[in-house]
């Protein structure tokens, strides 16, 4: 494959119980990242991902770790068979995290600690029940925020994810979220659907989470990627390492920037975006962002083998 490749990883809402199992037939390494990832959580996370239930694995301390470990497991089967470094790699909020590891910056056991405990913090701060998410389809981000403004009525709502050109995640509390939803529907919303999540992720209402983010950051060694990585909250490419640390901790209360992330990748250069993680949903994104960036998607044998043939 040509070298002007980004790996993009995924987050939350990829997962799924078996992901990996016909990679895992084919190439060892990714048992044994599965292995090194238990051994840091103390469990038997690829027993979990494999035969747990659904239930057990979109709990978010699990599909947090169990997310990154794909995208790792991944990641060194590609090096292990020769596969071409990209130019750049990014994720999408905990894919961020994945890309970091794989870009060499914080190990593997660090990296799953990291974000089992990020994962409870987010559930710590809004109980759930309390708060809620949106997808806002065929409206423009400008509008959409200042809908929610609207909506509010003192509570929190906002833009969370933006994640292509009409298409808008918002979160907050539950009643204003609610509240903002009627609103963009009167406003000519094509859709707003409400997320099955347990956490209203990167709104206002996660700085708590964030504040004790940092705390945990701040035991962490984490060194200059070796590889760039394009954060999610100023789709910037940072190398100081406070920089990196304090961008994951702003990126929990703030919206991740997914386009403006696709077109830095695009402008350093990416021609093919590799999604190297369970599913397809950012490549889906990234085709209606630039359709410069060809989508290859890794997560099976045949898209695996069809990515390094390029």
């Amino acid at each position: 494959m040509s070298s002007k490749i980004a790996f993009i990883y995924p987050g939350q809402g990829s997962q799924s119980v078996g992901m990996l199992k016909e990679l895992a037939s084919e190439f060892g390494l990714i048992e044994n990242t599965f292995s090194k990832a238990s051994e840091a959580l103390g469990y038997d996370l690829w027993d979990l991902v494999q035969n747990g239930s659904a239930e057990q694995l979109n709990q978010t301390d699990v599909t947090q770790p169990a997310l990154l470990t794909t995208g790792v497991a991944i990641w060194r089967a590609w090096g292990e068979q020769g596969g071409a470094e990209p130019l750049a790699m990014a994720g999408h909020s905990l894919g961020e995290y994945t890309a970091l590891v794989c870009a060499g910056a914080m190990s593997l056991a660090d990296g799953v600690r990291l974000v089992r405990k990020r994962g409870e913090l987010m559930q710590q701060a809004v109980p759930a029940g309390q708060g809620a998410m949106a997808a806002i389809l065929g409206l423009d981000d400008e509008l959409v925020q200042t809908l929610c403004q609207q909506a509010a009525e003192g509570q929190v709502v906002s833009p969370v994810n933006y994640n292509s050109p009409g298409q808008v995640v918002i979160a907050g509390d539950k009643e204003a979220v609610e509240r903002a939803g009627e609103l963009l529907k009167a406003e000519g919303a094509r859709k707003v659907i409400p997320l099955a999540v347990s956490v209203p992720s990167h709104c206002s209402l996660m700085k708590p989470a964030a504040e004790q983010l940092q705390i945990e950051l701040d035991g962490i060694d984490i060194i200059s990627p070796i590889i760039p990585v394009v954060n999610n909250v100023d789709a910037t490419v940072e190398t100081d390492v406070s920089a990196i640390k304090a961008a994951l901790v702003r990126q929990m209360y703030n919206p991740v920037q997914w386009v403006r992330v696709v077109q830095k990748l695009v402008g350093l250069g990416a021609e093919v975006g590799c999604e190297c993680g369970p599913g397809k949903v950012l490549t889906g994104l990234n085709k209606r962002i630039d359709k410069k960036l060809v989508g290859s998607i890794l997560q099976d044998p045949a898209g695996f083998h069809a990515a390094l043939a390029k």
